[in-house]
């Protein structure tokens, strides 16, 4: 079995200072094989921001996934926004803008979908997608593939169009020919799950998509402080949403789904005894 931390949307510069260190060690206690931040660790992509999210995620245990988010990109400063967009993320963050972790068990890759000329909205280059796939298509056995992003392939109610990354549909055909069983993201700070095959129906091919609120940040949008939890063994997966209890100080448990995977895709399941016990 393997348990992957999904963080999202740390936003330092904006941050609750009373939800980092119950986070961290929650986060601990967890022990989790892997985690992944799916972007917005910064308010302002300013460095002090930059150095702060480094710090906190050394204080988080290996290995990680991290991928920027719209709000890791300059927006005030039109030179580096466009000539130098990343500078300071891969500075203080990170190099790699397609990380990977790959083992028996699981496969997860990172993808960036920030863009200089937009200050909101995202897109993935079709270049890295490819790679991905290529990466994804190579694999043999059960394993579970999962891809990372920041901006989101679907939407809540009260959404528009605009909210979707750009240029969905298509990226969405490569995953489903590289048959990807997760996509994780953020940007929303609303924490869901649901199935790509409500949206974009392409016949054979189910994804689960599992978006996260933000974890720590004081830009709440109608919820509390919130993370995920996905524990995966064989062809079963559940997902977790923890969000911020003031009383406890701590993180509990909203929300468990269970899903099993079937020859059409990952279709929730009928019995929760056959997916992994909760977390917490």
């Amino acid at each position: 079995m393997r348990t992957i931390v999904h963080l999202s949307d740390l936003h330092f510069g904006r941050v609750d200072e009373t939800t980092t260190q119950p986070l961290v060690r929650q986060v601990k206690a967890l022990r989790p094989h892997l985690i992944v931040i799916s972007g917005d660790l910064t308010q302002r992509a300013r460095s002090g921001q930059f150095q702060e999210a480094r710090r906190f995620l050394e204080s988080l245990p290996q290995p990680q996934i991290v991928v920027p988010g719209n709000h890791d990109v300059p927006a005030y400063n039109l030179y580096n926004r466009f000539a130098k967009p990343l500078k300071k993320y891969r500075r203080y963050l990170t190099d790699d803008l397609l990380p990977s972790y790959v083992d028996d068990e699981i496969a997860v890759f990172g993808l960036n979908s920030t863009r200089s000329f937009t200050t909101k909205h995202g897109k993935l280059r079709t270049r890295d997608v490819v790679a991905v796939c290529e990466k994804l298509m190579q694999l043999t056995g059960q394993v579970t593939k999962i891809v990372v992003c920041h901006h989101s392939f679907d939407l809540p109610a009260n959404h528009t169009q605009r909210d979707l990354i750009r240029s969905a549909g298509g990226a969405m055909r490569a995953f489903a020919e590289c048959r990807v069983d997760v996509i994780l993201s953020g940007h929303l700070h609303l924490g869901y799950t649901t199935h790509t095959a409500e949206r974009y129906r392409i016949p054979g091919h189910s994804a689960l998509i599992v978006q996260a609120g933000t974890a720590i940040s004081n830009r709440r949008r109608g919820e509390a402080n919130s993370f995920n939890v996905l524990q995966i063994r064989d062809a079963n997966l559940i997902v977790e949403r923890l969000t911020w209890d003031a009383k406890s100080s701590s993180y509990t448990v909203l929300k468990a789904e269970g899903f099993t995977r079937a020859a059409e895709g990952w279709m929730p399941a009928k019995d929760m005894s056959d997916v992994p016990p909760p977390s917490c």
